[in-house]
């Protein structure tokens, strides 16, 4: 049987997912997006205590049950220090690459709810005032923030409502060209998440079930490290759906899927693995296997932290990871099809 993805609700949720605001531990704007195409594929969304948001999938066999993730949480940042002249001073959340926010427009959220505007530059921030404008090093001690608002101070800052511990994001810019690239920030992983979205609304349409109840997850923690810490205690197998990468030791590129045999903590299971690369060729998808270095998934999370799973990995491999990132329709079609494949368990 041939599984058929929908292309353009796939593209038209990855836009909304990426236009929704979701640096580390901020769930209040995503969640309910979630929810929303939740209850358009004919599915209840239910929540841990970590806020990762679920979708369970009844299958064929319930005697079995098996988990897909994607990340929710994209890298942000957070207000560490409000300086006397009125600039915020940061800490990333995350593995940022501050060369590409040199320069950007950020966002700041508040506890309360209220959002503003800034500009995020190197303190030496113009070549026509700073002899080091060029060769200082950007990173969170060199990086600040200034808002756009008419502040000079700290005091004027605090009246603002901001705070030491709110959140930062940048503009995402997300683009697709009419070559069928997408071009944007947060791929890692809103990509992965329209793809896990694209396979449920697959099913619905065909109206099919998956082989083994399976359990879609959603965490907001995976960018440092513990997204994938907890995992419901029926779960026997956790295939994390993240991206893949490019580069010169790597065979993956922007319209293949990446099967990740080893990330830079683990080997994944090999039963699993060699499933999966089975699986791909049976859905004739454009894969490559590759060994990931400076790279961990939630399914390496939930190895460390003791959880009796068989994990495994794959993705849309991106270009220019942790800054503005691209891939193409082909690879999220082909990681679509992957996804679908394994929960058919072609």
């Amino acid at each position: 049987m041939e599984y058929k993805i929908d292309d353009q609700f796939m593209l038209d949720c990855l836009k909304e997912l990426i236009n929704t605001p979701s640096p580390v531990s901020y769930y209040e704007e995503i969640n309910p997006v979630i929810e929303k195409y939740g209850a358009m594929l004919g599915q209840t969304v239910t929540y841990d205590r970590k806020h990762t948001a679920y979708i369970t999938l009844e299958g064929e066999d319930n005697s079995k049950t098996v988990m897909v993730g994607g990340h929710l949480d994209t890298i942000g940042m957070i207000v560490r220090k409000i300086d006397d002249d009125g600039c915020l001073r940061i800490r990333q959340l995350g593995g940022q690459n501050f060369y590409s926010l040199d320069g950007e427009t950020v966002y700041v959220v508040t506890r309360e709810g209220k959002k503003y505007s800034g500009l995020m530059v190197c303190q030496s921030h113009s070549t026509h005032v700073f002899d080091d404008a060029r060769s200082l090093e950007r990173n969170e001690t060199t990086m600040l923030i200034s808002l756009d608002e008419d502040v000079h101070t700290k005091e004027e800052v605090l009246a603002l409502g901001i705070r030491h511990g709110d959140l930062i994001y940048p503009e995402p810019h997300f683009q697709y060209t009419e070559k069928g690239y997408v071009k944007s920030r947060f791929l890692d992983d809103k990509a992965a998440v329209a793809a896990i979205l694209a396979m449920v609304k697959c099913l619905k349409d065909q109206d099919l079930k998956p082989k083994y109840r399976t359990i879609l997850a959603f965490p907001h923690y995976e960018e440092i490290g513990h997204g994938g810490a907890y995992i419901p205690p029926e779960v026997e197998e956790f295939v994390a759906v993240d991206i893949g990468l490019i580069g010169p030791d790597y065979d993956g590129n922007e319209k293949t899927v990446s099967i990740c045999c080893k990330d830079f903590a683990t080997p994944y299971d090999r039963e699993l693995t060699t499933r999966l690369i089975n699986q791909a060729g049976k859905a004739e998808c454009d894969y490559a296997v590759d060994i990931f270095y400076r790279y961990g998934t939630d399914g390496s999370a939930a190895l460390k932290c003791g959880n009796n799973v068989y994990a495994a990995a794959f993705g849309m491999p991106v270009y220019g990871s942790h800054g503005i990132e691209r891939t193409h329709l082909k690879g999220l079609q082909n990681t679509a099809k992957l996804i679908t494949a394994y929960v058919m368990d072609l």
